[in-house]
């Protein structure tokens, strides 16, 4: 189903801040079961929704969504000891990592983002984002951000198809996957509740969320943060079939000396960037929304929007450092109208 089939924006005014929680879900109108359930995983809120018939079968698929979201967040955390992807991280210098076959094609997959951006999406990332610590609001040392920013460089990471094995050349190097593992483990958990037969679902985990079919007879509606409103929604977006994911310099920051300092680092300065307030990208699936929320953001407006123009079935809504919207050509034609929402992007 195309974009201007699906999507209506709401460009001004806001809605209620209930509209950013599992309230304001309605049951479905035509007669079918609503469940809900949200758990505290990968770091932030993950929140399953279901549509179905059946009360047992939609127990089951739930459970079985989340637990491929715990088993993923202990496949790919680098803040547990024991994840494959730690193991990866331990090893750099010294000698490659031989891992699964599904992290290998992740980290596979999220190199490809990092060539595909230029290495503005920089899977190493983490080499300096590790210095950074935004619940202190202290800066990091400037002399280690310059002295760690020659590791940040997806070119050097060395994968062996074979092997299935990863080395880090360098002992200063190392991977992260948040900024793509939260979408990963969207697609996985929506694959798990098809399997078990739920043909309508809405998963979401942070700014990340994955939508399909619809609840009853209306498509499912994902409200888009305003930046600069903690209550305010932007945007109301009905979708089917659809993943967004949304990235915002308003949820892991902190404010020194006037200046804005958030999670969203520019690969070549160390430093946030700052020509985007948000950047909410539309695609068929969230893995692939998830990397680009990242890369736009930090290409900013003009350099962003030329990126997500050459790709197919990808559209993007960014708000400037000025807080100008920006659409890319799909979504610039769109009628304007008022929704409730099921969901938000609200976490970045």
């Amino acid at each position: 189903m195309s974009y201007t089939r699906v999507l209506a924006l709401l460009i001004s005014g806001w809605l209620s801040a209930a509209l950013l929680t599992p309230a304001w879900a309605k049951e479905p109108n035509d007669g079918s079961i609503l469940v809900s359930e949200e758990r505290a995983l990968m770091g932030t809120q993950v929140i399953v929704k279901a549509v179905g018939s059946d009360r047992k079968q939609l127990d089951a698929a739930m459970k079985a969504a989340f637990d491929e979201v715990w088993r993923l967040e202990r496949m790919m955390s680098n803040f547990m000891p024991e994840s494959e992807l730690s193991l990866i991280n331990r090893q750099a210098g010294k000698s490659p990592a031989r891992v699964s076959r599904e992290l290998f094609d992740v980290i596979k997959r999220a190199v490809s983002f990092s060539e595909l951006t230029g290495g503005t999406f920089d899977v190493s990332f983490a080499s300096v984002g590790k210095l950074w610590n935004f619940r202190t609001g202290v800066l990091p040392d400037p002399a280690a951000v310059k002295a760690q920013l020659p590791f940040v460089n997806y070119r050097k990471i060395q994968l062996n198809e074979e092997e299935s094995s990863v080395f880090l050349p360098f002992p200063q190097m190392e991977i992260g996957l948040g900024g793509i593992g939260k979408g990963y483990a969207m697609d996985r958990a929506m694959a798990v509740l098809v399997a078990h037969g739920i043909d309508n679902a809405i998963v979401m985990a942070g700014g990340d969320t994955l939508v399909k079919g619809k609840k009853g007879t209306e498509l499912w509606r994902i409200g888009l943060r305003d930046p600069d409103k903690k209550d305010g929604i932007l945007a109301v977006l009905p979708l089917e079939d659809q993943a967004i994911s949304t990235s915002g310099d308003y949820e892991r920051f902190f404010i020194k000396d006037g200046v804005r300092y958030h999670h969203i680092l520019d690969p070549a300065t160390g430093y946030p960037a700052m020509k985007c307030r948000s950047v909410t990208i539309l695609a068929q699936d969230a893995t692939t929304s998830d990397a680009l929320t990242k890369a736009v953001f930090i290409l900013g407006p003009e350099r962003g929007l030329a990126l997500i123009e050459k790709m197919d079935n990808v559209e993007s809504i960014v708000i400037d450092q000025h807080g100008k919207i920006h659409l890319s050509s799909g979504l610039a034609g769109l009628g304007l109208s008022a929704a409730t929402a099921d969901q938000g992007t609200a976490q970045p």
